[in-house]
């Protein structure tokens, strides 16, 4: 592939060779299980993050020949693979945000943090925060950390979940509002992260 830039092979490209020739999804696979991964460990810890995203990209892969060729990146899609095969770990989820509430720990971030002092000043914020986000009603749970953990677009996390933008939007909007009032002022954005969630 020298000469052939990575955006010039988008992912509906191998996507539809790999109708052909199977071997190719996985360059799908190492374009985007590093963040799928971390998306899911971060919502179900590591325990069951390792089963999800196994799972979401046997689906993507079985799923492929209904994959809609006219989008290039497959990111929507496979979060919208990964949010589905969540739900059936709903209890996990909330668990696993009381656990970052009583702690302070962020599975994906405990490990990678360097400073010491702040992660202490954060770790205040970053419990009620997940205490706010378990309280959340799924489907805004879902549009929010789509889009502030999973790094999606509106317009994506609306077709990751099949549903309309507006939809997307008015969860979104409710779900800040609702953790703004349940922070009761705190700024939570200790961490790029989390000040993605409220901003």
């Amino acid at each position: 592939m020298s000469g052939t830039s990575r955006a010039e092979v988008d992912d509906a490209s191998c996507i539809e060779r790999s109708r052909r020739d199977p071997e190719v999804f996985a360059e799908v696979f190492r374009r985007h299980a590093a963040d799928i991964t971390r998306y899911v460990t971060r919502r179900l810890g590591e325990d069951a993050a390792d089963d999800v995203v196994a799972e979401t990209f046997l689906a993507a892969f079985r799923q492929r020949d209904g994959y809609d060729l006219s989008r290039p990146s497959a990111r929507p899609w496979l979060y919208g693979i990964a949010t589905n095969l969540m739900r059936r770990h709903v209890r996990t989820e909330v668990r696993q945000l009381r656990v970052v509430e009583r702690t302070g720990a962020d599975p994906v971030t405990a490990s990678f943090a360097e400073r010491s002092d702040e992660r202490l000043s954060a770790e205040p914020s970053r419990r009620r925060l997940a205490g706010a986000l378990a309280a959340l009603p799924k489907g805004h749970r879902d549009a929010l950390l789509l889009v502030a953990w999973g790094g999606l677009s509106y317009a994506e996390a609306a077709e990751a979940l099949g549903v309309r933008l507006g939809t997307v939007q008015s969860r979104i909007n409710r779900a800040r509002g609702r953790l703004r009032a349940e922070l009761g002022g705190i700024n939570p954005s200790a961490t790029v992260s989390e000040e993605s969630v409220c901003e």
